[in-house]
């Protein structure tokens, strides 16, 4: 039965990337982009497409997924984060 559930899943998530992936095509020739406009483009819109999909891990990834943070940044905000939520409980 978990194996039907993971299959489904994963099924779903990557039945989104293609058609994500299909409709970021469609708007970068929409946009007539070219080179490395339609590189950044493709991999932002791909990656905004996915977001809503995944369910983030824990309140803390939600968070951090909310304030747009990467890198670095993210890195710090999530060590913090998971630590008051540790000390909390």
């Amino acid at each position: 039965m978990k194996k039907l559930i993971i299959a489904v899943l994963v099924t779903l998530f990557t039945t989104n990337a293609v058609l994500a992936a299909d409709d970021c095509a469609a708007k970068a020739a929409e946009k007539k982009l070219a080179g490395a406009a339609k590189s950044s483009f493709m991999k932002k819109c791909e990656a905004d497409a996915k977001a809503p999909t995944q369910a983030p891990a824990s309140s803390c990834e939600a968070q951090a997924a909310e304030k747009k943070l990467a890198g670095a940044a993210k890195s710090s905000f999530m060590k913090k984060c998971e630590k008051d939520a540790a000390a909390a409980k």
